[in-house]
């Protein structure tokens, strides 16, 4: 899809931040998608202008993702970028290089403005407030499409990485019982019939670990490495770095986090993976919990291990439910407090890593309206 430049203009760290949550989405430079293009094109309709479109902020450009009608022109377009880019919901504009505007902000959940769905015109347009408040849903279903994106990336992702930890574990035993197999037909006293089996069993245990070394061998290709990346981390830092990413999510429904771990506890495990694990359970308490609660964190320490537990005071879960808790796509009972997008996929992508981590994740609750707590145990080293 086609971007318009603009002249290079120093970067903010609250620029730089934003522009890292847009590059999440994996959204520029990306070709024309048909939704996307139903959006620009309802918004036309509701306007009834000739000309909308759907565009993200990068650094210096605004990235069309859909266009109907003509596209801007650079001056414009830069006009419109500037307009947007700082602007809260709706903005609305005539007269300036003789165009009508009206644009409806894209945010991220920590309310940073990703881009904006808008209509133009070369002549003036009547607006009414229904047309505003249409056009400011449409950003929200942009919005809600985005995060479904990134939930379905994310998912996969760490669907492939649990799958190449699995066969790198697997190749082990594989490879002893290919050598093992292989002394057994060298022995002198084995006999003929099984010396025979023990090929047949060397051959093919051999062929599975070159297929499992393929499938390793691809994994390295495209994400440079499948392994976990493991490094001493403090957990309450980490704990109160993820806290501070979502603020702006805490802050729409005047939510807290209290961590009340009172000592260091450092372990092992791959940063980036425990990070996206604590994030989705915090975000999962604060969909279910009301406005102006409480989620509080503990953690006991035993035998090698951690368990960190994540205790809200929201609708709770039976019995039902939790059995249902980390199955892809289940029917549960509950329904997020603030009617908040919920794919299901947030809780199967803790469990994936704290399996990669040989950790192990269980929740509990007294029932309906009781309050839900998350168990986290982790291997120390």
């Amino acid at each position: 899809m086609p971007s318009a430049k603009f002249p290079d203009q120093s970067i903010s760290i609250n620029e730089e931040l934003r522009l890292q949550t847009l590059f999440s989405y994996e959204i520029l430079d990306t070709p024309a998608e048909k939704s996307y293009d139903n959006f620009a094109k309802l918004a036309a309709d509701i306007f009834q202008v000739k000309n909308a479109a759907i565009g993200f902020f990068a650094e210096n450009e605004i990235f069309f993702k859909a266009i109907t009608g003509s596209k801007l022109e650079t001056e414009k377009a830069q006009h419109v970028f500037n307009l947007s880019k700082s602007g809260d919901e709706v903005s609305i504009t005539t007269g300036a290089f003789n165009i009508f505007y009206a644009g409806a902000i894209i945010k991220s959940p920590g309310k940073q403005n990703l881009g904006v769905i808008m209509v133009y015109d070369s002549l003036p347009v009547e607006t009414t407030p229904h047309q505003l408040s249409m056009l400011q849903r449409l950003a929200e279903m942009v919005e809600d499409k985005l995060e479904t994106r990134l939930a379905i990336r994310k998912t996969m992702r760490a669907l492939d990485d649990r799958l190449h930890v699995m066969i790198h574990d697997l190749k082990n035993p594989m490879t002893t019982i290919s050598l093992q197999s292989e002394l057994v037909s060298r022995m002198p006293d084995a006999g003929e019939r099984v010396a025979n089996i023990a090929t047949k069993i060397n051959l093919q245990s051999k062929r599975m670990v070159d297929n499992l070394n393929d499938i390793l061998s691809s994994a390295r290709k495209e994400n440079g490495s499948f392994k976990l990346q493991k490094t001493k981390i403090d957990l309450n830092k980490l704990l109160a770095d993820v806290t501070d990413d979502l603020k702006f999510t805490l802050a729409n429904k005047n939510q807290s986090v209290a961590i009340k771990i009172n000592e260091p506890v450092e372990i092992f495990g791959d940063e980036v993976k425990l990070r996206e694990l604590f994030s989705q359970l915090i975000q999962n308490s604060i969909k279910f919990s009301p406005e102006e609660s409480e989620i509080e964190i503990f953690h006991q320490v035993a035998e090698n291990r951690v368990t960190i537990a994540i205790k809200d005071n929201g609708i709770g879960l039976d019995e039902g439910d939790i059995d249902r808790l980390f199955i892809k796509f289940s029917k549960l009972n509950t329904v997020p407090t603030g009617r908040e997008n919920s794919n299901g996929l947030g809780l199967i992508i803790a469990k994936m890593f704290a399996d990669m981590h040989k950790g192990e994740i269980s929740a509990k609750s007294e029932g309906i309206g009781q309050g839900t707590t998350f168990y986290i145990e982790l291997p120390i080293k």
